[in-house]
């Protein structure tokens, strides 16, 4: 299966890219863009880790890069944090 295909489920989702996503999210709720060295930091992995979760969610529309910073992609659903 291919990667983009591998992200259309949640549940398909690895553990890294779900605490990466999660952490993106977090942001979110508080309207602030994310950057890669705060997402590892909040994530407690190692920065290439986290770019290969970053690139893995952008591919499969779960987040939008724009310049350094990520946000979440198209959703029809609410946070609550």
């Amino acid at each position: 299966m291919g990667d983009d295909k591998r992200l259309c489920d949640v549940q398909e989702m690895s553990a890294s890219e779900m605490r990466v996503y999660e952490a993106v999210a977090s942001l979110d709720v508080d309207r602030r863009e994310a950057t890669l060295p705060e997402i590892a930091a909040m994530v407690q992995l190692p920065d290439e880790t986290v770019r290969r979760c970053l690139d893995m969610l952008c591919r499969g529309g779960r987040l939008v890069q724009r310049g350094e910073t990520y946000l979440l992609g198209p959703h029809d659903w609410g946070l609550e944090y």
